[in-house]
């Protein structure tokens, strides 16, 4: 390893943070082995003693909010009251998963077909490795790792190194809830060490949240090993404007799906497909709002957006904005990057939005918005499903039942959301479909991605 140090970076400053240590490669092995032994115990627990656990863990990340919400805001840069948000979601997933975990895990009896009984266990399996982005330095792990902890599984994460920090803070506070030590481990290391651990014999499974890229790659290794994977690659998710729309509240709403977070959201509103009927109407609305966004210092409460993560996260996005310009977009609002310190996008909006451009194509992850007009609600529906993505994606329209059956039988996407925009439920499932990945989190489904669902079969002699 050339260097084995990392830095964190604040992105509001672009001033460094800390300092951290990578993990020797026989680190990173011992971790797994100490993860291991670890679940060995953890395994023979019971359910109910495990959503004890999970239950203190949420107490505890709610004694711990203020210094977790400031720490994720100075390594990721978004607003305190989101990071706040953030971790009142963690703690609320914790709570959900210790009052249902036990029941979701119970045996299943089923008569057989010559009159005996068949019983089914969910038998955890091991070490699940997780490998987790930036965006969400809190709830992407807690939203793998409860689920995996309640089932029995040990858990080690591999977390973006721009928040280390608080991937470290979070193991602390697992301990301090009293989770067995060596349960959950942070290990701070490079992509080759990584592809070690994934190989590792003791790495019964692995989860990633990030590109259709990394996923392919994390995907392969895995796969090549026969370990099972569960991939959560982001999205270009459209928000549909039907005919009979209130515009209004599809303004309010869009907006606030396009910024949150910095607009560095895998499930965020990021394409708005808006039919002919109340397109003009919408746009006027939409870039009127977008144009009084206040991109500012995200401890401030006067600001509605704080910087991108990083700084070549930034000078990407912009590319594909300028590309996007090349190929016919039309900004009309935003569309330049500030100057002075910091890593600030403004809120940007793009029309003449069209197949080949990155706008249309790609993912944005940054505050930028497509604006697309489609003929019709039918004409809607079909552009929206005109991706390689299906993460999520929403539908404005005065007729909840039009809407809900569009959804449900049309949307080619894992998630929908009617009327409003949101991120995620505790006990609604969380994944998606086609380059936006496979497995499913959330609402009792990530509890069974990685247990062995054992048949046992007691035949009539």
């Amino acid at each position: 390893m050339k260097d084995k140090t990392l830095k964190t970076i604040n992105p509001a400053t672009g001033k460094e943070l800390e300092t951290y240590n990578y993990f020797t490669d026989q680190e990173a092995k011992d971790a797994v082995e100490d993860c291991h032994n670890a679940f060995l115990q953890w395994r023979e627990k019971s359910p109910k003693h495990r959503a004890e656990v999970i239950k203190a863990i949420g107490a505890k990340l709610t004694e711990n909010k203020d210094a977790l919400v400031k720490l994720m805001t100075s390594e990721m840069g978004k607003l305190l009251k989101q990071s706040e948000q953030e971790v009142d979601l963690c703690a609320g997933i914790c709570e959900w998963t210790a009052a249902n975990g036990p029941e979701n895990l119970k045996d299943e009896e089923r008569e057989l077909p010559d009159g005996g009984r068949g019983i089914i266990t969910y038998s955890p399996i091991g070490v699940i490795y997780g490998i987790q982005p930036w965006n969400f330095p809190a709830y992407q792990v807690v939203r793998y790792t409860i689920a995996n902890l309640m089932a029995g599984n040990g858990v080690l994460l591999k977390h973006a190194e721009s928040v280390t920090g608080s991937g470290l803070m979070l193991e602390k506070i697992f301990k301090e809830a009293g989770l067995p030590k060596d349960l959950f481990k942070v290990i701070v290391i490079d992509h080759d060490q990584s592809d070690s651990i994934i190989e590792h014999k003791l790495v019964r499974g692995v989860t990633l949240t990030g590109s259709p890229d990394a996923g392919k790659i994390v995907g392969k290794k895995a796969s090549a090993n026969l370990k099972k994977t569960v991939l959560e690659l982001g999205s270009n998710d459209a928000y549909l404007v039907l005919e009979d729309a209130n515009v209004k509240k599809a303004v309010d709403w869009c907006v606030q799906g396009r910024i949150y977070n910095n607009g560095e959201t895998c499930v965020a509103a990021k394409r708005f497909v808006v039919t002919e009927k109340v397109y003009d109407e919408f746009k006027e609305a939409f870039v009127e709002k977008m144009k009084n966004i206040k991109a500012g210092d995200p401890t401030s409460e006067e600001s509605d957006l704080g910087p991108m993560a990083r700084k070549d996260l930034r000078d990407e996005l912009h590319e594909q904005v300028e590309d996007s310009v090349e190929k016919g977009a039309a900004v009309l609002c935003g569309g330049n990057i500030p100057e002075g310190d910091g890593y600030y996008y403004p809120a940007t909006v793009l029309a003449n939005v069209k197949p080949g451009q990155p706008a249309y194509d790609d993912e944005l992850f940054g505050p930028v918005a497509s604006l697309i007009k489609a003929k019709d609600d039918e004409d809607a529906m079909r552009i929206a499903n005109d991706s390689r993505f299906g993460l999520g994606g929403g539908i404005f329209s005065e007729n909840e039942e039009k809407a809900i059956e569009l959804a449900s039988k049309h949307f080619d996407t894992g998630m929908v959301f009617i009327n409003s925009f949101g991120l995620a439920q505790p006990n609604m499932p969380f994944g998606g479909v086609k380059n936006s990945g496979y497995g499913r989190e959330h609402g009792g489904f990530g509890l069974k991605e990685f247990v062995n669902t054992k048949a046992i079969n007691i035949l009539k002699g």
